[in-house]
């Protein structure tokens, strides 16, 4: 069965905070990611790089001398960029998922002008991508804010930082809107409800406000500059498209009790609403009831609700990697908008990380989503993560990778069939990055081995892996080749 569409978008997908480096060059500031330092996959925080406090942020600061910020390194894709392009030109890419670091451009995120160095960057950057005829899909926040927006404003927790990010996607806009024609305004905005210093800049701890509130007012000042974006795009009539990300975070009841559904439809709203709000240009109900229910005070100014009804986006996008179990039951509760769940599917084979492998729930995903929006889905991150080493040959034996990796290209090319809509497809961590997960390179998804270890020490050599040619193939078949 053929279903992939002439131009479908295939490739792959970084973000800058993992994959740049060149953490000071060409006046770069710090983002509030590169103060999150290396503990170890083995070291009993090491999970603490998504949870940062307050005390482990001004403990980084000033220990930099004497700690390890992989952020600030990454893949070294700052001085690797043509070869990278190069190797993704070499697959065949139809687009490449990159992010713009905020603080390349403008260092404390307040500046009126832009860094030269930082715009020249992007420029050939571009120039290199469409050189091999990739097209750039660009993400203007994947996480990383100025660090002093966090140290001053307390990240997105202040409105004051709406006015930064709009004058800063305002200047990518104009810059570089004839080179870029998809544009993503902000990455998994969702997950500021489960980590909010990662995905909002900002300490609950140090907000005069309670956390829920806190949480949720930063989620509305996010969702107001992503709109005063979207809308400024469509006013100024680019050639292109622009839309809004969030972490799809699919889930199931555990049994049929009509409880257990209740739960997971609870969840699952949550998890949509603010693609509800920025696709349909106004705030669902049940969450303005549930902040009334919840006593969590919402400051939404009459011309922050015009903004959101006016700029509406034009496609969705979505990471998804995984699927979890939901239950009604007391002692079995999670948090609403958790990313790792402890129940497991006993359906579902799990990767290495304990992330439950469901092909299916992305074929559902898109069907879903298509029908709940009627606007394109774009799937911007997909794949799985694993503990590799290259072998003496320089090889990389991923039979497993293309296993995974098949089987939800599978369910794409049977969600299109089904009617989705989706506009492609880049797999994330194209070349192996930074993980998130422990800030380190244990967690390997690319396509490309970069000879880099947990503490930076290595060449930085790039040595294509099985999955490489595998991926290559898929691409010139449009799909056809696929098992």
């Amino acid at each position: 069965m053929t279903a992939f569409p002439e131009g479908f978008l295939w490739g792959g997908a970084t973000s800058s905070a993992q994959f740049d480096g060149g953490f000071s060059e060409g006046g770069r500031g710090p983002s509030h990611m590169d103060h999150i330092r290396y503990y170890g996959r083995s070291h009993p925080e090491g999970q603490r790089t998504m949870f940062l406090t307050p005390e482990d942020y001004e403990y980084n600061k000033t220990h930099q001398d004497e700690l390890y910020f992989p952020y600030r390194k990454g893949s070294d894709f700052y001085h690797h960029y043509k070869e990278d392009i190069a190797l993704m030109g070499e697959m065949g890419f139809k687009v490449f998922r990159m992010s713009v670091s905020w603080s390349r451009l403008f260092p404390t995120g307040t500046e009126e002008t832009p860094l030269p160095a930082g715009v020249q960057f992007y420029h050939d950057v571009f120039r290199e991508c469409h050189k091999y005829g990739i097209e750039p899909l660009v993400t203007m926040i994947h996480y990383e804010i100025p660090a002093y927006l966090t140290e001053t404003y307390n990240g997105w927790d202040s409105r004051k930082t709406i006015d930064c990010f709009v004058r800063y996607a305002k200047f990518l806009i104009d810059e570089y809107g004839s080179e870029v024609k998809y544009w993503i305004t902000m990455n998994e905005i969702n997950m500021i409800m489960h980590i909010p210093f990662l995905g909002g800049g900002m300490f609950t701890e140090r907000s005069e406000r309670d956390r829920e509130s806190c949480i949720y007012q930063a989620l509305h000042h996010m969702l107001t500059a992503s709109a005063a974006a979207v809308k400024y795009y469509h006013d100024t009539k680019q050639n292109g498209m622009i839309g809004l990300m969030i972490a799809r975070l699919q889930n199931y009841p555990e049994t049929c009790d009509p409880k257990d559904a209740l739960a997971c439809q609870e969840q699952s709203r949550f998890n949509y609403f603010p693609l509800d709000t920025a696709v349909k240009g106004y705030y669902p109900r049940f969450i303005l009831n549930y902040f009334a229910n919840n006593g969590i005070h919402v400051e939404m100014e009459p011309e922050d609700l015009a903004l959101i009804r006016e700029g509406t986006i034009d496609f969705t996008a979505i990471s998804y990697y995984q699927t979890d179990v939901i239950s009604a039951q007391e002692e079995k509760k999670e948090p609403i908008g958790a990313f790792i769940r402890k129940l497991k599917n006993p359906y579902l084979k799990q990767t290495d990380w304990g992330w439950g492998i469901d092909p299916d729930g992305l074929r559902y995903t898109l069907n879903d989503m298509t029908d709940r929006y009627g606007v394109p889905v774009f799937i911007v991150e997909n794949g799985i993560g694993v503990t590799e080493t290259i072998n003496e040959d320089k090889t990389v034996h991923d039979d497993y990778r293309i296993a995974y990796l098949n089987e939800h290209l599978k369910a794409v090319r049977d969600a299109i069939h089904d009617g989705a809509d989706v506009l492609g497809y880049t797999m994330w961590g194209c070349i192996d990055l930074v993980s998130i997960s422990y800030c380190a390179f244990a967690k390997r998804y690319g396509f490309i081995y970069v000879d880099a270890d947990d503490l930076g020490n290595g060449s930085y050599k790039r040595y294509r892996k099985d999955s490489f040619y595998w991926y290559q193939h898929i691409i010139e078949t449009n799909g056809e080749s696929l098992e």
